[in-house]
């Protein structure tokens, strides 16, 4: 009787879910515990799609579609004071255009498995290794998603993404911290082969290309002013927006460096390997603006992304096509620079990058007491490839919060640009083309 009340005195106090959370603390004094979080983000979309575009074979100009952007399964676990595991299982991009032809039972995978180890009495200093989205460059190489303001980050951030990483994860041996008003993150990684990236592969040419020869590490940094709150130090992710809990302030520079990574043929046919250099700096601004809780959101970064002479790569988020015309499209899609069908266009290149967001978070002013945030994002990219024309995308949109990030209802509208190549080299531009995405995410 005795060991049955103990147990059950056990039970409970080792489930004494907070509010809000799953949270399960395992010690008296509250410094070890086990929690769990789970994210899911569904789309309806309308896509007006690129020149060409094929789904499963029919020419169609515009498709709707449904598909789950992200699903996701977190548990952290603070296994002494000192000792944190986090792990992340899940899948992304997962719609009735995710491997045609083959097996619609498409495989989740861990995203995380990584363990941290807080060398000091608070968080000056901690030394991780493992499977982690710990980056250098900026804030959205790293983002939360279930925080993000907009209905999905800049990708372009997450720059080898499904090429040379696990959905932007490397395995990685870290050291970050929080001295003063310093947050800072470096990261020594060892990048997946291109070759085992499950994409097709370009031939190598005169553009530059991820290389299929030889095997480098990665460095990565990324170092924050915090001139208002410090930000959460518990895993390495990076909110999108904390709604008023918080007033951040911040200006970071970041950088990715990788010898040998890219190569490339001269004109003589001789092979040429050139290193991936990204630098980027940035500011992030989120705070309530009056007593009401009223919160602005706001960011702005400049991207120098270099990956070898002339790299240029589409990339179409949870693409609704399937193919290009066999009949050719005029101008023709441009050449190594990957799939330019459905919803796709040069997102990654050599060149500069400037991306700005700003929203506003307005509680109580929807039915029930519930929230509304609209935002508006754009980003103007300067590609050596597409010989000095401008690739800008712009982003409006808005999110019900029925209940924070927990519960909400975004409606975004996006307007791209398409390209196409006239002889070797001769980049023009096509049509520009619109995309409509309802989503709604829940988060615990």
């Amino acid at each position: 009787m005795k060991s049955a009340i103990y147990i059950l005195g056990l039970i409970a106090s080792c489930t004494m879910v907070q509010s809000q959370e799953m949270k399960w603390f395992l010690s008296a004094d509250s410094t070890r515990w086990v929690k769990m979080n789970v994210v899911a983000q569904a789309w309806m979309r309308y896509t007006s799609t690129n020149p060409g575009s094929l789904v499963e074979n029919e020419p169609r100009s515009a498709i709707a579609d449904i598909g789950i952007r992200r699903a996701r399964l977190q548990f952290t676990a603070q296994v002494t004071d000192r000792a944190l595991l986090y792990m992340q299982y899940g899948l992304n991009n997962f719609n009735a255009a995710f491997a045609v032809g083959g097996n619609r039972q498409y495989q989740a995978f861990f995203h995380d498995i990584f363990a941290e180890y807080r060398v000091t009495d608070h968080n000056e200093a901690k030394l991780g290794l493992g499977l982690t989205i710990a980056n250098g460059l900026s804030r959205f190489s790293q983002p939360g998603i279930g925080t993000i303001m907009t209905t999905d980050v800049p990708v372009f951030a997450q720059t080898t993404v499904d090429q040379t990483d696990e959905f932007s994860r490397k395995l990685s041996a870290t050291v970050r911290g929080q001295v003063g008003p310093i947050d800072y993150r470096f990261a020594l990684s060892d990048p997946f082969p291109i070759t085992s990236s499950g994409n097709s592969l370009p031939p190598i040419s005169s553009n530059a290309t991820f290389s299929q020869y030889g095997h480098r590490l990665q460095q990565q940094g990324y170092i924050i002013w915090q001139f208002m709150d410090q930000e959460p130090h518990t895993t390495p992710y990076m909110a999108g927006t904390y709604l008023g809990t918080r007033s951040v302030f911040n200006i970071a520079v970041g950088a990715i460096y990788q010898a040998r990574a890219m190569w490339r043929t001269t004109p003589s046919g001789d092979t040429v390997y050139d290193p991936m250099a990204h630098i980027a700096i940035e500011s992030f601004y989120d705070a309530p603006i009056d007593a009401s809780g009223t919160t602005l959101s706001a960011y702005a970064g400049f991207f120098h992304t270099d990956y070898g002479k002339n790299y240029l790569r589409y990339n179409g988020i949870m693409n609704p096509a399937t193919g290009i015309s066999p009949q050719g499209v005029t101008p023709t899609p441009i050449t190594g620079a990957g799939s330019a069908y459905g919803n796709a266009f040069p997102m990654f290149g050599t060149g500069n990058v400037i991306y700005a967001q700003c929203g506003l978070y307005m509680p109580h002013v929807m039915p029930g007491g519930t929230g509304l945030m609209p935002y508006v994002s754009a980003s103007y990219a300067s590609y050596d490839r597409l010989n000095n024309l401008a690739c800008v995308v712009g982003n409006i949109g808005a999110s019900w919060m029925l209940d924070g990030h927990r519960s909400k209802v975004s409606l975004d509208v996006q307007n791209r640009p398409t390209y196409g190549e006239v002889g070797a080299g001769n980049i023009e531009r096509g049509p520009r083309r619109w995309q409509a995405i309802v989503q709604y995410q829940l988060s615990l």
